[in-house]
Formats: C-alpha cells, structure tokens, sequence
C-alpha cells in the first residue's frame, strides 16, 4: 500500500437536475415544447415509434426527434416566474426585484422586436412593470410582460 492520498475531483455536470425522464410513448402535444407528436405502428423489430416536432422556447428553432415508445425521454423542467423590473441599464441589462427583496441583474432584454418595444415604452412612461422570466436547461430568458399600473 502507498502512503500517498489520492484526491479524486469531480468537475463532471451531468445535467441531471435540470431535466426528467419520462417515458417517449407518454409525452403528450402542448406540452411546454412539443407541437406534434405522431406514433408509428410496431415494426418488425417490436417497438413502435415517436416523432416529436418541438420549438425551442428561447430561439423559437423547430426540433425534431424519433424515439422507440418505450424508451425514456429526458424533458427539461421549465419554470416561470415573475419578476418585477426596476431598470434598464445601457448595455441592454435589466434589474429586476425577487420576491425576497434582492435584486436579479443577469438578464438581458429579450430579442423579441415586439416585447422589447412594450417594455422600453412601459418603463420610459414610468410604468410598474412585471416580467415573467421562463428557465430551462440553465437558460433564462424574459418571456412575457405585465403592467400592474403608473408607478405611486
């Protein structure tokens, strides 16, 4: 035996939490990403077939893919949650308010011509703004945009 210690690190992310397995002849249309999903006949090798037709919800890219029915699919969780915006900086950040009172700084304005435009004119008119942010697979991005009045 040596008497060296070995330390093992691990820098590996699996991306386990940020997603679920679920069962391809399972996942059903209008989910949070899929559009259409179609199941093929069991073929002479015995497993039917899923083909999935999805959007990316960050880019709005359409995704397909073809999975036996009994396997597992891993799903992204998605959350959305609202935030409240307090600025827009000048390199396209926003800063947002959490609910536990601190303040969000790491998202950009979305790309979205139309939802750019409500939220610049909201805030320039001095609006209280509330923004939902979807997050999946590490990714964040402002999605919607609700105004809950003129700023007291």
């Amino acid at each position: 035996m040596s008497d060296e210690e070995h330390q093992f690190e691990s820098k590996a992310d699996a991306g386990a939490s940020k997603t679920y397995p679920q069962q391809a002849g399972t996942i059903r249309k209008n989910g949070h990403i899929v559009v259409e999903v179609s199941t093929s006949k069991t073929g002479k090798h015995g497993h039917a077939k899923c083909h999935f037709v999805a959007i990316d919800i960050f880019n709005g890219k359409k995704l397909e893919d073809i999975v036996p029915s009994s396997h597992n699919c891993d799903v992204p969780h998605v959350n959305r949650t609202d935030y409240q915006l307090i600025d827009i900086s000048e390199d396209g950040f926003v800063s947002l308010l959490t609910e536990n009172g601190n303040t969000k700084d790491d998202l950009r304005l979305p790309t979205d011509e139309s939802l750019l435009s409500q939220i610049k004119d909201g805030f320039e008119q001095g609006k209280d703004l509330v923004v939902s942010v979807m997050s999946a697979m590490g990714e964040e991005q402002i999605c919607a945009l609700k105004d809950i009045g003129p700023k007291n």
